[in-house]
Parts: C-alpha cells; sequence; structure tokens
C-alpha cells in the first residue's frame, strides 16, 4: 500500500516539485494532458529504466565522494522514486555515498552545503510547542523516526545540528534495504546546542551557537518529544542515534520500557557484531562460550556488543558472571578492572578483579583474547605489534576494527590480513578493497548496522509490536548469521553479500516479528507465512500509474 496516493493529485509546476509523486520525464502522454504537464517536459518519454542510467552516469561523473553525496541528495528532493530504484540496484556502490563513510564528510561540511531542509529540525528553543512542530510535518501515517541531538556522530564527535546527514541516511536506508515506505519515515534532530567551537565560531553553522544545554531542561525537553509523538504517531518507533554515552543509555534505560524504541548504536551495533562472532566461529572452529574477547572503547557500541554476547552466552547456559567473564574492556585510562574508581555506570558490570593494565597491548599479552574488537572511534590502534601478538596467540584471530569512518578505523583490511599472514577474521564497519596476499584475494566483510536496523524496523512494523527487546537482537543476530553462505566464508566474508541485503531484512523482519508474538508485544494478526507476510509488505519503487 503506497501512503501518499492522493484520490486528487496535484497538477502541473506543483506535482513536479512533490517528490513523492514526481516521476520527471517517465509521465506518460496520457498523464502529462491529464495533469496540465504540457510543456513543462521534454517531448521524449522515459521508462525508469532509461531514468536510472542517466542519473547513474551522472553520479558517477562525479570528481569526489561528497559531491556524488549532494548530488544523490538534490535527486531525492526531486524525485523519490528514482532516486530509491537507483540504490536498490546499485546498493554496493550506492551505500557508501549515502551512508558510511561519506555521510560523515558530509555531516562535518552540513552547514557550508545546506541547500533544502529535509526532516524536522526542534529547538531547546520550542519548549512547549514541541507537538505543534511535528504536526508541520506533511504525512501522518509515520512509524519510524530516527532522532538525535548530534552529540556523537559516529567517530567524529560533537557536530550539532550537523549531525541531521545521519537520521537521514538511516532512513534512507530503512527504505532501500527493508522496504520501509519513505512517507512512513521521519528524521528528526533536537538542536540542544553544541560544545564543538568550531561550530560556535563558524557563522555559517546552522544550529544553536551555544553551549549545549545540560540536566533538568534537557530531560524536560526530551521528554516533551517522547509525549509529542506518542501523541501523534503512536504506532511510531523512536530509534535514537548518535547521542553521547552520557545520554544513550540512560535514555535506553528510560524510555524502552515505555515506548517501542530502541538506540542503534548500543543495539544494533551489538547484533550486527554478534552476528560476525557467530560467523567467524564457522571460519576458527570452537564455542562462543570458549571465546575471550577484548574490547578497545567502553562506551556504547562496545558495552552493547558485550551485553549482547552475555545474552547469548546465558541462552547457551552459561550463568550472568561466567558471561561477563568472558568480555574485557580497555578504555582511553586502561584496563577496566574492579580496582578503578573512575568508572562510569555503564562499565561497572564489565569490572572484572585483575590487576590493572595500562594499555590495550599490556592487555593483549595477559588476557590472551581469541577476539579483538574495535569500536573505540579512534584510528590506527591496532598496531602491527598488537596484531601481530594475536596472530601469535591464535590460530585464526578475530579482529574487527569496527569504528566510523573509514579514517576512523582501528586498522585497515589490508594491515590485518598482512600482519596476520593471511590468517586473520577480519571485519570493519566501513567498506575496505579487496586485499591480496600470498596469492590469495580475501574479501572482508562490513560489520554495518544496515544489516540488522532495517530487518528489525520492518519487523515491528509488520507485528505492530508494543516494544523492542534485547532478544529480537539476538533473534536478528543469528538469523543475519544463518544467512552467510560457504562461498561468503571462503572470501573470508562473514556477512552476506550487500546486493542481497532486502531478502536479509526480509529474514530478519521474520524473525524479530516471530519474537514480538511469541513474547505477546504484537498487535497485528499473526499471519499463517510470516516471512511472506513480511516481504509483501516492502516498497517497491516503481512509478505508478495517475490516469
Amino acid at each position: 500500500m503506497n501512503p501518499t496516493k492522493p484520490r486528487l493529485y496535484p497538477r502541473g509546476a506543483d506535482l513536479l516539485h512533490s517528490p513523492l509523486l514526481n516521476k520527471g520525464t517517465g509521465f506518460t502522454e496520457a498523464e502529462r494532458e491529464a495533469l496540465d504537464l504540457r510543456g513543462l517536459l521534454p517531448s521524449r518519454v522515459a521508462t525508469l529504466a532509461q531514468q536510472e542510467e542517466r542519473v547513474l552516469r551522472n553520479v558517477r561523473g562525479q570528481p569526489t565522494a561528497l559531491s556524488k553525496y549532494r548530488y544523490l541528495t538534490g535527486l531525492l528532493d526531486r524525485n523519490t522514486t528514482l532516486f530509491y530504484r537507483l540504490v536498490i540496484d546499485n546498493l554496493d556502490e550506492i551505500m557508501p555515498i549515502i551512508y558510511t563513510p561519506t555521510v560523515g564528510q558530509a555531516c562535518q561540511q552540513y552547514g557550508h552545503v545546506f541547500r533544502q531542509a529535509r526532516g524536522l529540525f526542534i529547538s531547546i528553543n520550542d519548549r512547549g510547542h514541541v507537538v505543534d512542530i511535528l504536526r508541520n510535518w506533511p504525512y501522518t501515517d509515520v512509524r519510524i523516526i530516527v532522532v538525535t541531538d548530534g552529540e556523537r556522530i559516529l567517530g567524529l564527535g560533537d557536530l550539532g545540528a550537523n549531525g541531521m546527514g545521519i537520521p537521514i541516511g538511516k532512513l534512507a536506508l530503512y527504505t532501500a534495504c527493508a522496504g520501509v515506505h519513505p512517507a512512513s519515515c521521519l528524521p528528526i534532530t533536537l538542536d540542544v546546542g553544541t560544545n564543538n567551537q568550531a561550530l560556535l565560531d563558524d557563522p555559517l553553522y546552522i544550529g544553536l551557537a551555544q553551549k549545549r544545554e545540560r540536566g533538568e531542561a534537557y530531560d524536560a525537553f526530551v521528554e516533551e518529544f517522547i509525549l509529542a509523538v506518542q501523541y501523534l504517531y503512536p504506532r511510531a518507533i523512536v530509534q535514537f542515534e548518535d547521542f553521547g554515552n552520557m545520554n544513550a543509555f540512560r535514555l535506553l534505560r528510560k524510555y524502552r520500557d515505555r515506548i517501542c524504541t530502541f538506540d542503534d548504536d548500543i543495539q544494533g551495533t551489538a547484533s550486527v557484531a554478534l552476528a560476525g562472532v557467530y560467523s567467524a566461529l564457522r571460519l576458527t572452529g570452537g564455542r562462543l562460550a570458549d571465546q575471550r574477547f577484548l574490547f578497545l572503547g567502553a562506551g556504547e557500541a562496545g558495552i552493547g556488543i558485550g551485553d549482547l554476547i552475555v545474552t547469548a552466552l546465558e541462552n547457551e547456559g552459561l550463568s550472568e558472571s561466567e558471561a561477563r567473564r568472558c568480555c574485557w574492556f580497555v578504555d582511553s585510562k586502561g584496563l577496566v578492572v574492579a580496582s578503578r574508581s573512575d568508572l562510569a555506570e555503564h562499565k561497572r558490570p564489565f569490572a572484572h578483579d585483575h590487576a590493572f593494565l595500562p594499555d590495550l597491548q599490556a592487555a593483549v599479552e595477559a588476557l590472551k583474547p581469541t577476539a579483538l574488537i574495535g569500536v573505540s572511534g579512534v584510528g590506527n590502534t591496532f598496531t602491527q605489534p598488537i596484531v601481530e601478538a594475536m596472530a601469535r596467540l591464535n590460530p585464526r584471530p578475530i579482529i574487527f576494527a569496527l569504528s566510523n569512518p573509514t579514517s576512523k578505523a582501528e586498522c585497515t583490511a589490508e594491515q590485518a590480513y598482512t600482519w596476520t599472514e593471511g590468517r586473520a577474521v577480519f571485519a570493519s564497519g566501513s567498506p575496505f578493497d579487496p586485499v591480496t596476499y600470498a596469492g590469495k584475494t580475501f574479501v572482508s566483510g562490513q560489520g554495518n548496522n544496515a544489516y540488522i536496523f532495517p530487518g528489525v524496523g520492518l519487523g515491528i512494523i509488520a507485528s505492530g509490536a508494543t516494544r523492542i527487546t534485547d532478544d529480537m537482537f539476538y533473534a536478528a543476530a543469528k538469523t543475519l548469521a544463518g544467512l552467510v553462505s560457504e562461498d561468503d566464508l571462503a572470501l573470508g566474508r562473514i556477512y552476506p553479500a550487500l546486493d542481497q541485503i532486502r531478502q536479509v531484512s526480509a529474514h530478519i523482519g521474520a524473525a524479530v516479528a516471530a519474537v514480538a508474538y511469541a513474547h505477546g508485544l504484537a498487535t497485528m494478526p499473526e499471519p499463517e507465512d510470516l516471512f511472506k507476510a513480511v516481504r509483501g509488505q516492502m516498497y517497491d519503487p516503481v512509478y505508478e500509474s495517475y490516469v
């Protein structure tokens, strides 16, 4: 069903300026006559495939990744159907442009290249009027909201209102990867200021030129936003995205049992990482309970992965304390241990009794991990001695350099394979080109959350689930790992090829919906064939006839 299809279409130039309805040169002769489009378009009618060929040539003709991003953003603002047809048919090529790594650069320059608003910017000065601002959004059947306050954009830090590129990019992937209709998606930035002095000094910065609001005023603003969303869009998922550590964990705890919400940086990252671990074990052998995980970085991503690994180990029979002892963390000050008095609350469950160690290399030598997981947001921290130590300790070391964008990756694919003599099982957050070592070509896996969150959202929508649970992300991880083929593993790739992602999302959607039905969280009637029902709901970008 198309939630945007009106009984009476706009006509003439108004129709051409409606991106969800516009077909450009794809309007037929009959449509041009009936909808007052004569003379407003060139004479020749083009098929969607011909239009796609034209725009793909234009994308490829752009000199830089950022100029490609700008071109594609302009296309999305003109012709939504054509944009998504292009993305779906060329996902390997286009996804790194509309999301990581290029979206990071786009956010850094967002104010300087700003052309047209997309989504809603709600500032803390709008307190008392948030529901009125939400009413300005032109679509009423909102099912997914991705919201950020811009404090921790990828590994780039506080970008304030410039972080809007992330919700826009995430929602583009909901549509491209899982077929959530674009009219059901709403990107939002909560502008509470920024502590980035360069932005405060920049006359072209688009957000509030003030320091970040904290404390009670911040919490009251977020609460008003949540209540307004519940009032206007009671069926919508609220996805928290790129909030700082000091807010992300506590906002998730505060709202996860009240509304249908999750934090992708915590839970989505955890699910895709756990899926990668399950796939890696098919190459290395052994059980999950036999592994020792060492994390560089103890923020949202790291603790989220650790928590989901604990859930998985508990499902395999370990006690919580036994499961937590499988996960160790190194933060900016050294090994997270019980004797430290400077630990934030979210780190304490993983603070074990052990002598303090000052850095990652010392931790590797002492703890002898089987898997090294980088979620630090600091590039080049998996140095050659550290990676070589992992190779000395393990026949097939698991090395995940998950920080985004590419410049923040803890090591490159080439470094991981070269420093381990081709024995590493490697995955990264941003894409890397294939690597040839000793005559063998390795195609590393990209542990991108796009494998997880679109399918989770699809499953929630399909089932009408009222809550999103850790069991759903565990089910998503197991489903994703099960879709990795032997051919994928032979290449060293521990995730399916990106061109399979819509099928992957459908399977994950069905698995998530099954959890919702099993736990009494679903509000939609349960279909006989859950996968078929979920797959049948997915939006496919094709032109509809208007006459």
